[in-house]
């Protein structure tokens, strides 16, 4: 897009809002999509054949924190990692609450990128890297969504945390976290 200035010779361009769309590093689409979830269910599978003592939707509540609500209370609930904690009466009464239970913590964070309207996942990124948790962008344009909703069992899923546990689940989490070198937004960009 290009805009005239006071001067009726020059033309000064301007950006638009599409000239510095940012391509995350930690994007999968395509086959890359599809070996990754893939593999993550196939561990989901041998992770709860080796547990069955619970329903296997408590379960997979205990693995995975699912959708765009639960995803940012669980974020909002971590400390941020630069030490920043308020000082309010408030905040010193929930610490004193639950000294007992440390906050749980997400390893990593799986948003689909076809959200309709976009602002629902906009602020997880944000969030994610005050508390240095790892963002994986899910891009399929027929339904990223829907292919999330798959591995939790559910018809779609905007947003799916996996919770920091020390099992199988995690440890493949980690071999893919650590093959692409994923970082947190602020680091990437």
């Amino acid at each position: 897009m290009r805009v005239k200035n006071r001067n009726k010779n020059s033309v000064v361009p301007q950006k638009s809002s599409t000239d510095h769309i940012f391509q995350p590093p930690n994007s999968y689409e395509g086959e890359s999509l599809l070996h990754l979830l893939n593999s993550i269910q196939r561990e989901i599978r041998s992770a709860r054949l080796a547990d069955q003592s619970l329903p296997h939707k408590i379960w997979l509540k205990q693995q995975f924190s699912i959708g765009v609500n639960d995803v940012t209370r669980v974020l909002e609930r971590m400390p941020p990692v630069h030490g920043f904690i308020s000082s309010s009466p408030q905040n010193a009464v929930y610490r004193s609450r639950n000294a007992k239970q440390p906050p749980i913590r997400l390893q990593a964070i799986l948003i689909a990128t076809d959200c309709n309207p976009r602002g629902l996942t906009k602020h997880l990124p944000v969030l994610a890297s005050s508390r240095e948790v790892p963002v994986i962008f899910v891009k399929d344009k027929t339904g990223g969504s829907f292919k999330l909703g798959e591995i939790v069992n559910l018809k779609t899923a905007m947003a799916i945390g996996v919770k920091a546990r020390g099992n199988s689940i995690n440890k493949m989490i980690d071999g893919i976290l650590g093959a692409n070198d994923c970082r947190p937004i602020s680091d990437a960009t």
